[in-house]
């Protein structure tokens, strides 16, 4: 607990998203019903609560939407009228999917640029949703050249689409075209017939293995994961070794 009281007590977290992203606050929300105050979150952090600032970004949705920049143009307006924010995180929706090398290029550039400006600012990237497209598919390789950068440069990445590719005891579904829902292929004929996450959620019991929250375009397990990975980065953005 102490090193979530230190991130309680220390980060100041501005978060622009869509409906995918969502799922990590949702996540977050149904966590403090199941696990009580030491995850409460809000905005201005009052009452001892982590400071997370949700969509509060004016001219950009999400890391593509109206346009693959704008989201730059909207953080640095943002942290020059809010000084107090330490860390940044932005989401993508399917963006990724069909992506170009050079469009990820751009994304990793405009975050350089902002991590030059604001020094004092964490920023964290992102991967892509999953899209079903599998291990061959733009996706991963796009979301590849995105861990790439992060590996070799020491960047922050919240891997979103990792997330969906293993349930909580750590079984890999990656080689089986999973999608953002959790669906994949059991049997290996090319079409997706079983979940992954409501499979999981059917053998344990819920309530005590897992807590029900609403998961855009997902099962509540998805939503679980990406809460406990969300608390996991904030503990180590306070400083926690892991």
């Amino acid at each position: 607990m102490e090193w979530l009281e230190r991130a309680r007590a220390q980060l100041h977290i501005a978060y622009g998203h869509t409906s995918h992203g969502s799922q990590l606050v949702t996540g977050m929300t149904g966590l403090v019903a199941f696990r009580g105050s030491a995850y409460a979150f809000r905005n201005g952090g009052t009452g001892g609560a982590l400071d997370l600032r949700d969509t509060p970004f004016s001219g950009a949705s999400d890391l593509g939407n109206p346009d693959r920049s704008a989201w730059a143009t909207a953080t640095r307006a943002y942290l020059r009228a809010h000084p107090d924010i330490n860390v940044v995180m932005w989401s993508w929706c399917g963006q990724v999917s069909n992506a170009s090398a050079g469009d990820i290029d751009a994304y990793l550039s405009l975050m350089a640029a902002l991590e030059a400006e604001f020094p004092q600012v964490r920023f964290v990237y992102m991967t892509g949703h999953l899209d079903g497209s599998g291990l061959t598919g733009t996706l991963h390789v796009r979301n590849e050249q995105i861990r790439q950068w992060c590996r070799q440069s020491g960047r922050v990445l919240y891997d979103f689409a990792d997330i969906e590719t293993f349930d909580p005891d750590g079984r890999y579904y990656g080689d089986r075209v999973p999608n953002d829902a959790c669906d994949y292929d059991s049997n290996g004929d090319g079409k997706r017939d079983r979940n992954w996450a409501t499979d999981w959620q059917n053998s344990h019991a819920r309530g005590i293995d897992w807590f029900d929250c609403p998961s855009a375009h997902s099962q509540p397990l998805n939503a679980n994961m990406k809460a406990y990975a969300a608390w996991w980065l904030f503990a180590r953005l306070a400083g926690w070794s892991g």
